[in-house]
């Protein structure tokens, strides 16, 4: 089996972005391998302690990668296949695994799919490959025919799941990625919207493959569980994570946490994708308000349960927002070796306490203390308890805490700072000082 561990970290890099591609594929250019790049990121990442790479999408596309135009061939902006399989060999042997973007919902115009369609109109064997075609209207492209396009971008020309035909190709394409790239799994994109019945066919293809699902909205477990995916992306964690800070209110990332992993959590048994910012939202150093939340934000993100993701340069703080009409400033071209300074640090060494602290990897969740600028919870796995404390004031503050009976007249010692010793006297944990715009992690074996 190929699964992730509970333990893992993942970085997330947009390769098209991050490595300075040109923003249109002229399909002719020979080759550029731009991928090599990734030799350099995967020693930053070994050197903040990530053990998992979410690489977004490699394949041919027309622009920003989503536009697939050929599932079997690594965009020529970007390297080759051989490329791709030395890089994920490479990070190998480093102990990273490599996740890829899997675009499986839908196609670019220049896929041979939509351009046959193009080109012989009603002759063409594939016109029932795209969702809602009909020739007796133009699309808004001014094509002869209209087409189903995702979340109305006619660019992206949405696949039709119910032709076993389009389900075999796309599910043959993800067995050539598994054996000739060998990545530890996918990320589906959109899985949202994403055929069910397509997802659980994905499953019995490549078993041993830790599959991701893009969910923006709903009920989660309707997409991770054991006949589909591993996990999904946690958007209300991610939500709460950066508005509980600007509007200086734990009290919501405290309800999400307890709604979804409490005592009567609907998410307890599931290991969900974590993240602070991605390739479609600002950069987390341009969302927060005061950038100085941002280090209780990391150290929340790599505490709470769940899988903590980075996306590449965030650790250092860099800004980044949308722009009216793509997302460039957001998928900019780094340097890892720009990347340095405080908060990096302050991430590494998150990382080195969560791979520690194994209640902080799949320990369960009780709040212990929430106000509008403090936060406390606790995580417990076996005889392991781990106390995480946030404080978003600048200013120091004391904290009076009432742990389970358990702990007891118990030590707890802070292994995210200092190694102080924290004595408990019955049940009650007296924080003397808890720092401003940072926090404690006191762990007790």
């Amino acid at each position: 089996m190929n699964r992730l561990k509970p333990d893992t970290f993942f970085y997330h890099i947009y390769p098209l972005g991050a490595f300075g591609a040109p923003k249109k594929n002229d399909f002719k250019s020979s080759p550029e391998d731009r991928l090599k790049m990734l030799s350099e990121w995967g020693g930053h990442m070994a050197d903040i302690g990530a053990d998992a790479l979410y690489l977004g999408p490699v394949f041919e596309s027309t622009a920003h990668g989503y536009d697939t135009a050929d599932y079997y061939n690594v965009d020529r902006r970007l390297g080759n296949n051989e490329s791709l399989k030395r890089e994920i060999e490479n990070l190998r042997q480093k102990g990273i695994s490599v996740v890829l973007d899997a675009v499986f919902n839908h196609c670019g115009r220049d896929c041979f799919i939509f351009k046959n369609i193009l080109e012989k109109g009603e002759a063409s064997e594939y016109k029932d490959w795209i969702k809602g075609v009909d020739f007796s209207r133009r699309s808004p492209l001014n094509d002869r025919f209209t087409y189903s396009a995702w979340n109305g971008c006619y660019d992206l020309a949405a696949f039709n799941h119910d032709n076993p035909k389009v389900t075999e190709y796309l599910l043959k394409a993800a067995e050539f990625w598994m054996n000739e790239f060998k990545p530890a799994g996918l990320r589906l994109d959109t899985a949202d919207v994403l055929s069910q019945d397509f997802m659980a066919k994905l499953r019995k293809r490549i078993p041993d493959a830790w599959l991701l699902g893009e969910v923006i909205h709903g009920d989660y477990r309707k997409w991770a569980c054991d006949e589909k995916l591993d996990s999904v992306t946690n958007y209300e964690v991610y939500k709460g994570l950066y508005s509980s800070h600007n509007d200086i209110n734990y009290f919501e990332i405290a309800y999400s946490l307890n709604r979804q992993f409490g005592e009567s959590g609907i998410y307890k048994n599931l290991q969900l994708y974590n993240f602070a910012d991605n390739h479609d939202v600002n950069r987390i150093g341009s969302m927060l308000d005061c950038f100085h939340d941002i280090y209780p934000l990391y150290l929340l993100l790599f505490t709470v349960p769940g899988m903590p993701s980075v996306y590449y340069g965030s650790e250092s703080g860099v800004p980044g927002k949308k722009g009216p009409a793509d997302d460039y400033g957001i998928r900019q071209q780094i340097n890892p070796r720009q990347i340095k300074g405080d908060l990096s640090r302050e991430v590494k060494k998150l990382a080195e306490v969560r791979k520690k602290v194994r209640a902080l990897q799949e320990g369960g969740y009780t709040q212990l203390h929430v106000n509008h600028k403090q936060f406390a919870f606790m995580r417990t796995i076996e005889n392991q308890s781990a106390v995480v404390a946030v404080n978003s004031d600048t200013n120091p503050v004391k904290l009076h805490l009432n742990l389970p009976q358990k702990c007891a007249d118990k030590k707890f010692y802070d292994v995210l700072n200092n190694g102080e010793v924290f004595q408990l006297k019955g049940r009650v944990l007296e924080i003397d000082k808890l720092w401003g715009s940072w926090g404690r992690v006191l762990v007790c074996d």
